[in-house]
């Protein structure tokens, strides 16, 4: 069935008892379990072995994680309140259950969405994607290997995908002990490493071999849907554009004048290349540079836009980071709110989990009052139906949507 060998481990079973704060942290189903947190384990532990988590007071289990040496999260759970076996009907039903949350978005003429979304369903450090009939799985953490090939027949088989591509982050790459490599196709045939999908008959390619992160951001999906109907007749500017997600939607729903801004000449090749996927009577303009410098630029040029859409990476990797983060927003706001015209659209997102959303949009609505024009805030949106959110450090998309009526 598989291409590869997969790596033949047998993990142990660890039982650990929790400080009081731990053992409260689980009874709240969090699925992190740090080093300084585990008061008793009865032995040394290898990644991926299966910690079983025993209440104090009663020696009752509560929870089963796996455990993660390399990490200062040592144990990723992956089920509360009992013990559980880890076999392929405990992970077959777990994903079943995933994929029912995203039959409804798979009613649309849809047919790429995030089957696992890590630790929101269950499964910390793993990520499954699905973009026609291809499954990409990207593992983050080594404590998947154990148990890999059950999962992956489990994605194959609910998904109905006719190929698999393995993607595996740096820290995990190169391990000889694991035979898997990162964009090892595992099952059926990739004809083509960049294939075509469709999300709300909108059509995109992603590469799944050697694209960003599993070949292409589905996060913003509703987003990019309720931006290209904004966008009929209008002249739009999306910045931090990549390959073209906003910009692509815009064009395909009519839009006048588009203009794709990315520090990336490569990315706006392929926005390029998704708009001419489709059927676009407008224009499709790109800029390649820093988005701070060329948005003043465009200011200085005295360009207006109908739309304006300012997505960026995240701007805050650790929490030393998250001052000059909120700073960035708050200058992005501001350039935004001078290239939007009159009657004009402003959208602002962030992908930063460590900005809390109450902070993000409190940013903006400073720096929209401060421009001395009048707006409405006519929407705020979170993460699309493929990718909920299960506890406070999953959730890291916000997106506000702001009407000038000058």
């Amino acid at each position: 069935m598989f291409h590869v060998s997969f790596p033949k481990l047998e993990p142990k079973v660890l039982a650990i008892k929790l400080t009081a704060t731990g053992e409260r942290s689980i009874r709240s189903h969090h699925p992190w379990i740090f080093t300084d947190s585990i008061e008793k384990i009865n032995k040394e532990g290898d990644s991926g072995d299966i910690a079983i988590v025993f209440s104090q007071r009663k020696n009752k289990a509560i929870g089963v994680g796996l455990y993660d040496p390399d990490s200062p999260i040592r144990i990723k759970m992956v089920h509360f309140d009992s013990g559980e076996k880890l076999n392929s009907d405990f992970f077959f039903k777990k994903i079943k259950r995933a994929f029912s949350l995203r039959e409804e978005l798979l009613k649309t003429n849809t047919n790429s969405y995030r089957l696992l979304f890590g630790e929101n369903d269950g499964f910390p450090g793993l990520i499954a994607d699905v973009y026609n009939h291809v499954l990409v799985v990207k593992l983050y953490s080594a404590i998947w290997f154990p148990y890999f090939e059950t999962i992956l027949k489990v994605l194959i088989d609910i998904s109905g995908s006719t190929c698999a591509v393995l993607r595996l982050s740096r820290n995990i790459q190169n391990n000889p002990s694991y035979n898997l490599n990162e964009g090892d196709v595992l099952f059926g045939n990739l004809n083509k490493e960049v294939v075509r999908f469709t999300e709300h008959g909108v059509n995109f390619s992603a590469n799944v071999i050697k694209g960003h992160k599993t070949g292409y951001f589905l996060d913003h999906r509703a987003n990019r849907r309720q931006v290209g109907l904004l966008s009929k007749g209008m002249k739009v500017l999306d910045v931090f554009s990549y390959a073209g997600g906003f910009s692509v939607h815009a064009l395909a729903n009519g839009a006048k004048e588009v203009t794709s801004l990315d520090i990336s000449k490569q990315a706006l090749e392929i926005a390029l290349e998704n708009g001419e996927l489709n059927d676009y009577s407008g224009s499709h303009y790109t800029i390649a540079g820093d988005a701070f410098l060329e948005m003043q630029r465009l200011i200085t040029e005295g360009k207006k836009y109908n739309v304006v859409v300012v997505d960026p990476p995240s701007f805050a990797k650790s929490a030393k980071e998250t001052t000059m983060a909120r700073k960035k927003y708050a200058q992005l706001a501001k350039l935004g709110v001078q290239l939007t015209a009159k009657k004009g659209m402003l959208v602002l997102a962030s992908c930063s989990s460590r900005i809390l959303a109450v902070d993000f949009f409190r940013i903006n609505t400073e720096e929209l009052k401060a421009s001395g024009r009048l707006f409405k805030t006519m929407d705020k949106t979170y993460h699309d139906s493929d990718h909920p959110v299960s506890f406070p450090e999953g959730a890291y998309l916000k997106c506000g949507y702001y009407r000038f009526s000058d």
